[in-house]
């Protein structure tokens, strides 16, 4: 006997969001700020903060977290308009079957990370409680699968608990930084501190930019629940530029105060070493449900199956695995190297919307898409080309390469059958 799946019960894993499940700016923006409080996002911001004066610092930070952001809204308001998320949208762009390249991409990256947080907390957890090391490998399998259950409720438990852990965290910040000022002098000590390290403003932006524009990508796992284009653009600016910007800041801060980027770092070294693991759980918890969310997301697409819950444990198992397995050492410099060909998927996935589609895409259920869109797959090799080889701000000159590509093909091809038209009856 088989078991009906309800679409409402799976998030609509294969089909538009409908208006009656919409959700209000203020749930949309609680989610994806849990989303971008993100522990390896401070890091870039450490980076950043010992190669400027303070104000040069902060326009950085600003520039990279404000092109980060208008990348993710234009993203959140095509998911919204259509209800549709990445691993759909990209039916239209890439074909039925080369959508799975983008599935691929997209699911692994993520996953890829939700090993990563799930082995940190581990083994920080390990290192600031004083536990035997024995303790850590069945630790992460704890975690690994412990993290995983809002993301298997779905958007209600994703936030459920970002009502509580997004407050809990800004407070958490918020007393932390207030230290962190009052040890570096106040404002004055801070605008005295001189770099000790180089990097240009280009490069910055870059790493800025491209330390969490995989998850710009998939904001639309959540944009599509907006009630509109609106609530979905002031939703995902709020978490993307000031959500992911706070937590830059917070990594550039720290290492000019501290020397350390990690917020649990910081507060140990302000002597909050419990206030720390608190931070460091509701930081890791809030970005690895919706990690294993987005992987659950992309599976469905790639698999053609509604059965969300269960992609969602078998993306927690397999990050787990890789986790106990100590693949997640290994996997960073990869990922980050996927991150120059993830921001290309979502350039031909705007111009396919604006220019292809001329803002209205079929229903999927009663249109037939080619197996490969070779436009959109041109496009996109184009606009990873681009990316992998610029010495400027690679993830930017992605997009609008990969966007620009697709545009001119789509208008040289309407072109050219016009021509064609004009010939055959002319003739």
């Amino acid at each position: 006997m088989t078991t009906q799946v309800s679409p409402q019960e799976q998030d609509y894993p294969l089909s538009p969001v409908p208006m009656d499940q919409r959700k209000s700016i203020w749930s949309m923006g609680l989610v994806l700020l849990g989303f971008t409080f993100f522990t390896a996002t401070m890091w870039a911001g450490g980076s950043v903060g010992v190669a400027f004066d303070f104000s040069t610092m902060l326009m950085v930070l600003a520039a990279g977290n404000l092109l980060l952001g208008i990348y993710a809204a234009v993203l959140g308001y095509i998911a919204a308009k259509t209800g549709l998320n990445t691993a759909l949208m990209s039916r239209f762009t890439f074909g039925e079957i080369g959508s799975k390249l983008s599935d691929f991409i997209l699911g692994f990256t993520q996953i890829g990370w939700y090993a990563w947080g799930t082995a940190t907390m581990a083994i920080l957890l390990v290192k600031l409680t004083g536990l035997p090391e024995s303790w850590t490998a069945p630790l992460m399998v704890v975690f690994g699968f412990g993290f995983c259950v809002t993301a298997f409720v779905g958007y209600r438990g994703l936030e459920i608990l970002s009502r509580f852990a997004v407050p809990a965290m800004i407070v958490l910040i918020a007393v932390s930084m207030t230290i962190a000022t009052s040890d570096a002098g106040g404002l004055g000590g801070l605008l005295a501190i001189t770099p000790t390290d180089e990097m240009t403003a280009a490069a910055a932006i870059t790493l800025v930019f491209g330390t969490f524009v995989s998850g710009g990508t998939q904001a639309t796992n959540w944009t599509r629940f907006a009630r509109s284009g609106k609530t979905a653009v002031i939703a995902t600016l709020l978490a993307f530029f000031l959500g992911n910007g706070l937590m830059t800041l917070i990594g550039a801060f720290g290492a000019l105060v501290y020397q350390q980027a990690d917020i649990v770092d910081i507060m140990v070294a302000q002597g909050l070493a419990t206030l720390g693991i608190l931070m460091l759980f509701l930081n890791l918890w809030t970005t690895q449900d919706n990690t294993v969310y987005n992987f659950a997301v992309a599976g469905c697409n790639m698999l053609r199956t509604r059965r969300r819950k269960m992609v969602t444990v078998g993306g927690a198992a397999i990050g787990t695995v890789l986790a106990v397995m100590g693949m997640y050492e290994w996997l960073i410099p990869f990922l980050v190297l996927l991150g120059t060909f993830i921001p290309p998927i979502g350039g031909v996935i705007m111009a396919s919307y604006f220019v292809g589609y001329k803002r209205r895409y079929p229903a999927l259920d009663e249109v037939t898409l080619p197996a490969f869109n070779v436009p959109g797959l041109s496009a996109y090799a184009i606009g990873s080309a681009a990316a992998y080889t610029s010495p400027w701000i690679a993830p930017i000159v992605g997009v609008l390469v990969a966007a620009t590509s697709y545009s001119l093909i789509l208008l040289v091809s309407e072109a050219v059958r016009e021509r064609r038209t004009q010939v055959t009856g002319a003739a």
